[in-house]
């Protein structure tokens, strides 16, 4: 089930900036105003305004200051709005009151911030960013919304298709909603959705597996997707339902398994439908498939995909670097302890005259050994690891860790607090070969 905010949320939407020599700009739109309507329909939220915005002509009315005032706006062929909107706060979405076995934020310390704490559940969260929803609690006349607006792709976590058991991996919670007839319901809308399961060794693999894969492959093409992604469990599980991880004879056990389904719904589908998350692959010791049994990589967000298109992106790119001599230096790549050896492996193939590159496989102290993923690296970490190495010249960190919004770890610590701590520069690197290959060639 969902919680909505007890405070009633304001209507419309809030600019958060207007690109310069947009249309938006030439209307006079500015940052902060707070659209109300436009061509006389109320606004809810940026889904109703993006919903209502496709005429060439939009007459905007908004707040500013505490004062209405009208704008309009004319929309210039092939060419953006020049408007970007504020995230909704925490306040304005539904949030998760489920207990699921399994909830990664149950699993964090306290003391965090605030904002790390929040459970969404939200529908309009789910189709503009790809968040998962649990669908366990969507009334009529949000279901109505789904479909009148077309709110597609959706990303629900179904983790298993029987009630009794999805009942339990949810934590018991007062609304049990069996999910498969509201997804078929949203499959004959023609909304198109992408599956999660969070898979518990013990509780929801097996036979319960194969019945919530092949139960959700009815629906397709209404279900796009079935993503199988490991269990993450941290230190700080207290006082919660007892789980482990997969061990590397199961997780090999699993790519077979999933292997021969793939195959069978592809001859019957025309898709693989189920995917592993890397991390499966990388558990069992096996390399992961190749670009084309991606399929496109659909939910590479939910980390499907991500070693392949990154390791095959690298070697492309690597093989159109300029060949030039360099002023000799070292550079230290941080990276989380599962990426790190294929990472060192593929820069030891780097043919960069001069150049010599550490990687630094960042063991993960705050959240506890079996989280090895670079994305949830705390700043302390990777500074403890890189205190007792002998640094290069510089220090590359993997943009992942960082909080988009705000630039800090999920400890708080920031790059430059990194930087001076360590006495070397530290700089920050998207998550993409030609990105890491163009810092590491940069005098």
């Amino acid at each position: 089930m969902k919680i909505h905010s007890c405070a009633e949320a304001p209507a419309g939407v809030v600019v958060s900036r207007v690109r310069q020599g947009s249309a938006a700009a030439a209307a006079g739109v500015c940052g902060g105003d707070r659209l109300l309507a436009v061509n006389g329909t109320p606004l809810r939220d940026v889904i109703d305004f993006h919903f209502n915005a496709g005429e060439e002509e939009l007459r905007l009315e908004l707040e500013r200051a505490g004062t209405r005032t009208a704008a309009r706006l004319v929309r210039r062929r092939g060419r953006a709005l020049g408007l970007e909107f504020e995230t909704p706060r925490p306040a304005e979405i539904s949030t998760c009151a489920n207990k699921c076995v399994f909830c990664f934020i149950h699993q964090l310390p306290r003391g965090m911030r605030r904002s790390l704490y929040v459970k969404d559940d939200d529908y309009r969260l789910s189709f503009l960013h790809g968040n998962y929803i649990t669908l366990t609690d969507l009334d009529e006349a949000e279901l109505d919304r789904i479909e009148t607006q077309r709110l597609s792709p959706l990303y629900v976590s179904v983790h298993a298709t029987d009630p009794a058991l999805r009942h339990e991996l949810l934590g018991r919670p007062r609304v049990a909603t069996p999910i498969l007839p509201v997804m078929a319901r949203l499959a004959r809308a023609g909304i198109s959705m992408h599956a999660q399961i969070v898979l518990c060794p013990g509780l929801n693999d097996g036979p319960q597996l194969a019945r919530t894969v092949f139960d959700l492959s009815a629906l397709h093409p209404g279900v796009r997707t079935t993503a199988i992604v490991p269990v993450g469990l941290t230190r700080h599980r207290q006082r919660l339902p007892e789980l482990r991880s997969l061990e590397p004879d199961e997780a090999r056990s699993l790519v077979a398994t999933v292997t021969a389904w793939q195959d069978e719904l592809r001859a019957r589908l025309g898709s693989r439908f189920v995917f592993l998350a890397d991390e499966i692959y990388l558990r069992a010791g096996l390399d992961v498939p190749p670009g084309r049994a991606y399929e496109g990589f659909p939910v590479i967000e939910d980390g499907i995909g991500l070693v392949r298109r990154f390791e095959d992106g690298f070697r492309r790119a690597s093989r159109r670097l300029p060949v030039r001599r360099r002023t000799p230096r070292t550079i230290t790549v941080v990276s989380g302890e599962m990426f790190a050896p294929r990472l060192a492996a593929l820069l030891r193939h780097l043919a960069v005259a001069g150049l010599t590159v550490d990687v630094a496989a960042v063991p993960n102290d705050f959240f506890g050994p079996k989280i090895a993923v670079a994305g949830l690296l705390t700043g302390q970490d990777i500074q403890r690891e890189l205190a007792r190495r002998r640094l290069g010249g510089r220090v590359l960190i993997p943009g992942v860790t960082l909080r988009e919004q705000d630039g800090v770890f999920l400890d708080d610590l920031t790059p430059a607090d990194l930087a001076r701590d360590l006495d070397v520069p530290v700089q920050v690197v998207e998550p993409t070969p030609g990105a890491l290959l163009r810092a590491l060639v940069a005098e």
